[in-house]
Order: structure tokens, then sequence, then C-alpha cells
């Protein structure tokens, strides 16, 4: 059996981020920390086109500087009618530095005329976790809805003010986010992720 990992750097400095890693898996670790916190400078170019090859080679370049557990993640909105798309490129959807607004009439205008029917959608986030023995981790949490034919609500960012989640009749945007945090694609990704640390940790190799 793995006894307890002494440290885990987070590639990422977003604090609600680290707070709810630090929640979900801080039985595994003795510390969690950041990359700040870790008095790491880390700008890794995501040209991967899938999730997984962003958050391995987010992870696997924080590994290369550490040498202790590293765990990143990619995440971001694939819309069905749009053949998946925006995907891994989410955040740049309008263009290299558009800003949430942009990206959403983006969307809005190539669902334009689309019924509700066709408008599926889901958040997808995929985590990396590097292990000091080597062993790498992945898991990968999804959050189903479809897309709003309007923007709705002022929580969250992102996609979040499109995103009509059905068994809350509202958008990201609207939900309480205590609530939202419950079936974020990141916890679901997070839970999963939980689970394979348990039988990593029970394991004899």
């Amino acid at each position: 059996m793995h006894t307890k990992i002494e440290r885990l750097v987070v590639g990422s400095n977003n604090k609600g981020k680290i707070i709810e890693i630090k929640t979900i898996l801080g039985k595994y670790f003795d510390e969690i920390v950041s990359l700040k916190e870790a008095g790491i400078e880390l700008e890794v170019v995501e040209d991967g086109v899938t999730f997984f090859e962003n958050a391995e080679k987010k992870a696997k370049e924080a590994y290369s500087i550490t040498k202790c557990a590293t765990l990143a993640d990619d995440s971001g909105l694939m819309v069905d009618f749009l053949d998946g798309r925006p995907g891994v490129y989410s955040a740049r959807f309008a263009g290299e530095n558009a800003t949430d607004d942009e990206n959403n009439e983006l969307l809005l205008e190539m669902l334009k005329d689309v019924p509700a029917d066709k408008r599926s959608a889901r958040f997808v986030c995929t985590l990396v976790l590097c292990l000091p023995d080597g062993k790498t981790l992945t898991a990968e949490g999804a959050c189903e809805g479809r897309i709003y034919d309007q923007i709705k609500g002022t929580n969250g960012f992102g996609y979040d003010s499109l995103f009509f989640v059905e068994q809350f009749g509202q958008t990201m945007a609207e939900i309480d986010p205590a609530e939202k945090n419950k079936i974020s694609h990141r916890y679901k990704a997070l839970i999963s992720l939980m689970e394979k640390l348990d039988n990593y940790m029970q394991s004899d190799i």
C-alpha cells in the first residue's frame, strides 16, 4: 500500500479551484499548493487537439520542474450541433483575446434559428495527475445541458449564462454557486479521480 503523498502542486492559480481540490483530494496529500505558492512561473502553450492532450502537457511540464505530484486540468464547452465545438478553443472561440461576451455572441449567432432540441451541449473537464513514482492517473467529468437562446444570469463566467441545466430549469449563471459546484464537470472529474486515487493508494504496485 502507498502512504500519504507529501505534496501536490496544482497547475493553476485559481483560488476557488485550489479550495475545491483541497476539499476533495486533501486526505491523500500532506500539502496542496498552487503554482504561485510553489514559487513556479509556468506558461504552457495549450496546442493540443483534445482536453486530455492539454491537461497532460500542463501536468508533465509542472512535474518536470517540481519532481513531486502535479495535477492539471483542461475544460471547455462541447456543442453537438457544432460537432463538438468550441471544445479546446472555448476560451478563444471568437479570437485569441476574445472576451466572454464575444464568445457568447458568436455561439448565439452560430445557433441562430436552431431549435431547442438540437442545442444539446456539455461542459467537459479532463484531469491528469502525475505521481512521484512516474504513474499517471486521468479522470473526466461532464455536465449535460443545452445552449439557451439568450443570456440569463449574472453568476459564473465563460458560457455559464447560456448553459441551461434541465434539472434546475435555469442557466449555470442563475444557479446558486454551492449547487452549481455539486453538478459541475470539474467536481465530477475530481470525484472520479478520488476513486482512482483510492485504488492507487491501496495497491501494492
